[in-house]
């Protein structure tokens, strides 16, 4: 497993870095949207390079449960993925999402420059004056420095366990949240 530092953006193909808890779930999400061309669980944001799971459950890295994403920008924009991430999953905890407790479960934006991050900041502002939310926002702005690729047992997780018990009891509401909110967003 080695890391990826380099966007490699083009014209409108870009890069966002999320994390929202257990990968799973927000790779589950992301992989539904009209113009994400793919997504990959991984780490960022730690302190060893090539991490393996077992390490980033101890909370010890410093890596958080991230997905990234390779999108077409004329499809898709980077604000309306920040809109999905934040619709998806409870950016007011910290370091939690649901059962899923320590730093790896944070939600975090991994920006991967400073449009993405006045982009972010801006829609965090926007939510927390909004009132969308009960608590204030808790994400963390990060820079984005290197991906970890997640173990191959880790990708389209969700496709391959449908019937996990843990994806059954958190993949589904998000999923129906998705489709309530952004139903014009979704791939055919």
């Amino acid at each position: 497993m080695t890391g990826t530092q380099s966007s490699n953006d083009s014209a409108n193909e870009k890069h966002a870095t999320f994390g929202g808890g257990c990968f799973w779930c927000t790779e589950s999400v992301f992989k539904q949207l009209k113009g994400v061309k793919k997504v990959e669980s991984g780490y960022a944001g730690g302190t060893i390079d090539n991490p393996t799971y077992q390490q980033v459950c101890t909370g010890k890295t410093g890596h958080a449960e991230v997905i990234q994403v390779i999108f077409d920008s004329e499809t898709i924009s980077y604000r309306e993925l920040l809109e999905v991430f934040f619709a998806t999953h409870d950016p007011t905890t910290l370091n939690r999402q649901g059962n899923d407790v320590g730093t790896q479960y944070r939600s975090a934006i991994f920006y991967h420059n400073e449009e993405q991050k006045g982009i972010a900041q801006q829609l965090i502002k926007e939510y927390d004056q909004s009132g969308n939310f009960p608590k204030p926002i808790v994400t963390t702005l990060e820079p984005f420095t290197v991906f970890f690729r997640a173990e191959d047992y880790h990708q389209n997780y969700f496709e391959k366990n449908p019937y996990q018990a843990y994806c059954q009891a958190v993949i589904p509401p998000k999923l129906k949240r998705l489709r309530k909110h952004f139903r014009d967003k979704l791939k055919e």
